[in-house]
Order: structure tokens, then sequence, then C-alpha cells
């Protein structure tokens, strides 16, 4: 099942409630892009192989092919998010929860760059749509658990590979180029962390895109009360809306977090900063076509420390890192908690 963009601006002009959904969803990408897509670019910026601007430009273009690629190969990861949760059969009060979560899911991210704490946009996703079910729902009868292993799995999967890719890419640059004149291999490493940053932004449309889209999709259906639908095909144009709210996000709050990622965590060297790239759009490539849900902020930065431990364990900077893993195990539980309060209040008030 799908929607065309005619029938999406009739419905848009016409049913108040649709409109609500879509402009919080909207919200929510812009978040994404404001918070999570800058650790795409984090590493090229950093180590001054691109400029900021032509870096966002790049992540721009980037972003949008990997959601129309991989959507169009693999569009798994949002049919996974999409049924994650079960908001029961009232299609008026799935609607209203579904506001609620997007509500606690913007709350959360704007308070954590306010921070500057790069947390994930994904998990804040997972953990505000199920904390509505559940609130909804009564009890974890709204939680779909089959699909929300995937969660679990791509948890560890990033980190495991994010680490591992990141440690072998450096060794194995490190060995490759061992005895050559490192100022000759800057030009090389220069081009080199440019297509890796493309890479990355590539992937992050790919994972996030997907996730966001299939939100955008629930809220479609839920607001014209259809509440069975478990397969839907993806638009273009719903494709080209997300990956230009996504670039405009970056554009607006996205230096904060570059300098959290690619310049506290690990000081980072052009070839360290192409291997963290590589290592982590591969990681970003294997997740997105078995279809699991990972975060790109969590696979980026383990990525990194990974590439700062092939060099020795004291060059990554562990004050910074135990900010973002308290971030990160705060999120399912904080963003969940926000999620089923507000779902509850907003269910109670309207």
């Amino acid at each position: 099942m799908s929607i065309t963009l005619e029938v999406f601006l009739q419905q848009l002009a016409s049913n108040p409630a649709f409109f609500i959904i879509v402009l919080l969803t909207i919200g929510v990408i812009l978040v994404n892009g404001w918070t999570d897509a800058p650790n795409a670019i984090a590493t090229c910026v950093s180590t001054r192989a691109i400029g900021p601007r032509n870096a966002i430009i790049m992540a721009t273009v980037f972003n949008f092919f990997g959601v129309l690629v991989m959507t169009m190969i693999n569009a798994t990861v949002a049919q996974t998010i999409y049924n994650m949760v079960d908001f029961g059969g009232n299609s008026r009060n799935a609607l209203i929860a579904l506001c609620a979560s997007l509500f606690a899911i913007v709350t959360w991210a704007t308070a954590a760059w306010a921070f500057g704490i790069p947390t994930s946009e994904s998990h804040a996703l997972i953990a505000g749509i199920s904390g509505a079910a559940i609130a909804l729902q009564g009890g974890f009868s709204g939680i779909n658990g089959e699909q929300w292993m995937k969660v679990i799995y791509g948890l560890f999967m990033s980190t495991l590979l994010g680490l591992g890719f990141g440690f072998i890419s450096a060794w194995l640059i490190q060995l490759i180029c061992k005895g050559l004149d490192r100022r000759r291999t800057i030009p090389m490493f220069r081009k080199a962390q440019i297509l890796g940053g493309a890479a990355m932004a590539f992937m992050h449309g790919a994972q996030d895109g997907q996730k966001f889209m299939g939100v955008f999709m629930l809220g479609i259906f839920l607001a014209n009360g259809q509440t069975g639908v478990t397969r839907f095909t993806i638009p273009i144009w719903l494709m080209l809306l997300c990956s230009v709210v996504m670039a405009l996000g970056t554009s607006i709050g996205g230096y904060r977090i570059i300098k959290t990622v690619g310049m506290d965590m690990v000081k980072l060297e052009m070839y360290q900063g192409f291997a963290a790239d590589l290592a982590g759009a591969a990681c970003l490539l294997i997740s997105s076509l078995f279809g699991i849900p990972v975060s790109t902020t969590h696979t980026k930065t383990t990525a990194i420390m990974g590439v700062g431990a092939a060099k020795r364990i004291s060059s990554i900077n562990w004050g910074v890192v135990r900010e973002m893993a308290a971030a990160w195990i705060l999120t399912f539980p904080g963003c969940g908690l926000v999620g089923f309060l507000m779902a509850y209040i907003f269910v109670k008030l309207f």
C-alpha cells in the first residue's frame, strides 16, 4: 500500500489531525538531521579534509541518494520500525499516542543537543514510540517482541563491528603505509576521506531515512483510520521530502556535534578519519542489507574509538566516551518514560 503526492496534499489541507502528525514527523526528521547527520561528516571536517559548508552540501546530496537507493534495494528497516509497536484498533487514540511519542523524541533530542551530547535519534525514536504503545495498551502487549529483538541485535552489532572494523581499518592502513613519507600521503588521504564522508552520509540516509519514513507511513495510515496495514511501498516524493528536511537540520545545528565526535573524543589524523568513515559505512551497509535498525551515532563513535585504540588506548578521551555512553544508556528508559507519560496525558486530555 502507498499514497500519492496528490492524495497526500489533499488530505493535508482537509484533515487537521493529519496536518499535525505530518508537522510533528517533519520536526523529528529535522532534529535527526540537526543531531545525527553531523556524525557522518564529523571526521572529514575535523581533520580539515573538507570545509563545513561543502561537507553539509555533500551530506545533503548523499543523504538523498542513500534514502532513495537503499529504500529501492531493501526497505526492511522501515518495515521493522513500522511493525515494532501495536497502537491497537482505535485509530484516533493511536494517532494521539503517536503524536505524543514524536513530541517526546523532539524534546529529548533538543535537550541532548543543548548539552552537545551526540545521542542516538534511532534509539530515541524506538524508545518513544514503544513507551507510547505501552501507555496506550496498558502493558507490553503493545510491543512486537520479534521486531524489538532486531534493535537489541543492532545495538551489539553496531558496537562490536564499529570497534572491530575501526581497529582493523586503521591497523591495515598503518601496515600498508609503513615506511612512506607521511607528508606525501596527505593529498591521497584527503581525497579518500572526502569519499569516506560521502559514504557515511549515504549510509546515514539509508539507515535513518528509512526509520523515519516508517513512522511517517504509520502516521499517514492512522490519520486515515487504517490500523491494519502491515506492508507498504514508500513513494519517491516522501524519500525526497525526508532527505531535504534532514539536510536542513544538518545545516542548522551540526557543528556542536561535529566538534564532540570528530575533535574531542579522539584527535584524528587524516588516515584515521578515513579508517573511521570506512569502518562506520561498512557496518551500516551490513546492517541495512539485513534489515537491522542500528544507530548511526553509535556506529560512528565506536568506529572512531576502534581507530584510536589501534594507535594507543590512551589516545581516547574517556571522559567524552563516558558522557556519550551515559546518554546512550539513559535514552531507552528516559525517552521511553517521556513517551509513556506524554501518551498517557495526551489520550486523557484529547
